[in-house]
């Protein structure tokens, strides 16, 4: 195990259970070893301290995620997602004016 992934991995004690926590890019780094392929999962497991099973999994996200790098989709989702954060945070400050007007109007009724 190199000082790379030991400074990469955190262990966050919940409830008496030590779960490991890993960056993104030391599970970037062991998927794309993965899926290379020059060592098998078993060794990537003993020397990155990561179960198997956990290594296939982000290599079988790897491969599914990777096209998307690509296409056109991910950049129009996130713009659509910026879109939609606009949209409610102007809707937040609607909200926000309406009430204080609400609780002005109340006030002078009393």
């Amino acid at each position: 195990m190199d000082l790379e992934s030991i400074v990469d991995r955190r262990r966050i004690d919940t409830m008496g259970d030590m779960r490991k926590r890993f960056s993104t890019a030391f599970k970037a780094k062991v998927a794309v070893e993965a899926l290379k392929g020059e060592k098998t999962i078993a060794e990537l497991s003993s020397e990155y301290g990561v179960h198997s099973n956990q290594i296939r999994q982000w290599k079988k996200k790897l491969v599914e995620e990777l096209p998307d790098i690509f296409s056109d989709r991910r950049k129009r989702s996130e713009k659509e997602g910026e879109e939609l954060t606009s949209e409610l945070y102007r809707q937040i400050g609607q909200l926000k004016v309406e009430l204080d007007w609400l609780k002005k109007k109340s006030e002078m009724l009393r």
